[in-house]
């Protein structure tokens, strides 16, 4: 399957639905490290579940994640698009590296402080080793890069302190991966909140544009993004409602800030918001329609599952039976 070029992981969770900020700071960018890496691409269906999900709803929504992956331009021939709940890999890794993780290292944790007040009714364990899944997701394919956003460096640090402990013991066997932060791939945020990252989970529906919004809602999600006082379009931290719009306006077209500022000199928001719907229901339209179309070719979309799951495996199974070897487990017949 793979050739010597680097290896890289990434995934995303199988919950609520995709917004156009995971679609231009990650999807997109996927398809062009296509071209220079052996990528992994997990939908991560297991730490999905440390938050509790209808499992008829969970499902569909892994199978469509999948299926976007797919639609955005990823070829399954080529990564490997795969359930992380189908390589138990994962999980047994996970386990061995909860025994070289330090519960001081898990308790720093930021994400695991803001998802506890989240959701104060069910901090479980799983919530709390959450970073030693992520690592063993990481370390299990021996990945050189991972793509990496500011809110998941610390996650990725303690990967790489794990891998280093682990080798320190036992020798050169994990790969170290080092962070991949990308050239490209604008941080969208919020269409009513621009102090925060768009989100799946936002309460206000008007807040995120979702990967299948149809046109006319994302033209009026568009036009009742909040904007600053002034008229002009301008791409400066004081007006961070345009900012963001020209964020979205080059994420969607290739253009840079100072581009659209030039395009858009003496047209006011109204004009603006406008056309930043239009490119992005241009960006999004040939996406939808894949995605349709996959939706009903079920019989190709389970082969993929079934030949990616059995690639995964493969190539999970030879670091798993290294450190089992290492730490000293029985031999397996």
């Amino acid at each position: 399957m793979f050739n010597d070029q680097k290896i890289l992981f990434s995934g995303m969770q199988a919950t609520g639905t995709l917004t156009l900020g995971n679609y231009a700071g990650a999807l997109k960018n996927w398809v062009t490290l296509s071209d220079e890496y052996q990528c992994f691409y997990s939908v991560v269906d297991l730490h999905s579940i440390t938050i509790r999900r209808d499992p008829a709803d969970l499902r569909k929504r892994a199978r469509d994640l999948l299926i976007l992956y797919i639609a955005a331009g990823l070829d399954p021939e080529k990564n490997c698009i795969y359930y992380q709940s189908h390589v138990s890999g994962h999980a047994e890794l996970a386990w061995i590296l909860n025994c070289f993780t330090y519960m001081g290292e898990l308790n720093r944790m930021t994400q695991f402080k803001d998802k506890s007040r989240k959701h104060a009714d069910n901090i479980n364990a799983g919530l709390f080793t959450y970073p030693v899944l992520m690592a063993a997701d990481i370390l299990l394919y021996q990945a050189d890069v991972v793509p990496v956003g500011l809110d998941q460096m610390q996650h990725l640090e303690l990967t790489r302190d794990v891998a280093q402990r682990f080798n320190n013991i036992y020798g050169d066997v994990f790969t170290v991966p080092e962070p991949y932060v990308g050239k490209t791939g604008a941080s969208i945020k919020s269409l009513q909140d621009p102090s925060k990252k768009m989100s799946k989970s936002d309460e206000n529906p008007n807040a995120s544009i979702y990967l299948m919004d149809d046109p006319d809602t994302i033209i009026r999600k568009c036009k009742r993004a909040v904007t600053d006082s002034g008229s002009e379009i301008l791409y400066r931290d004081e007006k961070p409602g345009i900012k963001n719009l020209i964020d979205i306006y080059c994420a969607m077209t290739g253009k840079k800030p100072e581009e659209t500022e030039k395009e858009f000199d003496g047209k006011g928001y109204g004009e603006f918001k406008a056309a930043v719907g239009e490119v992005v229901v241009d960006q999004l339209r040939p996406v939808q329609q894949r995605f349709e179309e996959l939706s009903k070719n079920k019989d190709y979309i389970n082969r993929i599952i079934k030949e990616n799951s059995e690639k995964a495996n493969y190539y999970a199974s030879k670091t798993l039976r290294k450190v089992q070897r290492k730490v000293g487990f029985p031999d397996r017949g």
